[in-house]
């Protein structure tokens, strides 16, 4: 049986631009700054291959990364090296792309109020666009207007959903995934950190090449689901001890005597430091007898 080879994708500039997510304008202007390969002609048409759109896609990920344009031409100037993309351009395009595999999707305004019953809270939906959790499409003035947002995170989304399913208002929810922003923050800057002190320390210093390039890139792709395991790990360990002491704090005489025995006396720390003894705990306890 004879194989037909595949053919390469081939596109024009507007294809090109609308595959990229961007504009005719922008694919224009980074060919003029020397940013992305010229095009094949046919003709009279400019023709562009997939290696023009992984390159576009490489320079939206260095710009959302905060490099500057001249940045990214050193950058691409300094590696290039004939044959594409060298290895460290690799490495950048792990580094900065999406460290999870979570689809992004699509949701009308209709369907999203509908998933919070009915409830259209503008300034909600202002600040999840600001958050990074809704994205309009496409972009506009005021994001509060769309009428079609992409989902970057379903996931995030779901979560939000039941949280308020539960009862939270939305802009508890809000102020929740700001503040938990800031401790997540915290804790890959210290991740990053360790790793680069103990891991990527031996490629500091002098400028990597392809075959380096590779190895980091595996380095990489190793840590992403150590970094999960830790967090589940210590966030599961972290959410017992805090709901026991919540839960001890909640009951008192008896049957607080009777939960003190089937958590084994408060161990994990938890119960044994007066919980459930102040004003908190009693209050909390009286709440659970009104209903």
């Amino acid at each position: 049986m004879t194989t037909v080879p595949k053919r390469r994708a081939e596109y024009r500039i507007d294809d090109l631009a609308r595959a990229a997510g961007t504009t005719v304008r922008n694919v224009r202007a980074y060919q003029d700054r020397g940013l992305l390969p010229p095009a094949d002609r046919r003709g009279r048409a400019n023709v562009y291959q997939q290696e023009h759109l992984e390159r576009l896609r490489l320079i939206a990920q260095l710009l959302d990364r905060g490099h500057t344009l001249a940045g990214i031409k050193e950058l691409l100037d300094a590696w290039e090296s004939g044959r594409g993309l060298g290895g460290v351009l690799g490495l950048v395009a792990e580094v900065t792309a999406p460290w999870t595999d979570e689809a992004a999707e699509r949701i009308s305004r209709e369907a999203l109020v509908a998933s919070f019953h009915g409830v259209e809270d503008h300034q909600a939906i202002a600040d999840a666009v600001r958050l990074g959790v809704l994205e309009p499409e496409p972009p506009l003035v005021d994001p509060a207007e769309a009428d079609l947002f992409l989902v970057p995170s379903p996931g995030l989304l779901a979560v939000a959903v039941e949280l308020h399913e539960l009862g939270v208002p939305l802009p508890a929810i809000v102020a929740h995934l700001e503040e938990l922003r800031g401790d997540i923050d915290h804790l890959a800057r210290r991740f990053v950190e360790f790793s680069a002190i103990h891991v990527f320390v031996r490629y500091a210093g002098h400028q990597l090449g392809d075959a380096e390039a590779a190895e980091a890139i595996g380095t990489v792709r190793r840590l992403r689901p150590l970094a999960q395991s830790v967090v589940d790990a210590e966030l599961a360990r972290a959410m017992r001890v805090e709901a026991t002491r919540l839960l001890e704090a909640a009951v008192s005489g008896p049957l607080r005597e009777m939960v003190q025995h089937e958590l084994g006396g408060g161990s994990d720390g938890a119960g044994s430091d007066g919980a459930g003894s102040g004003t908190a705990g009693a209050q909390t306890a009286q709440g659970l007898a009104d209903t």
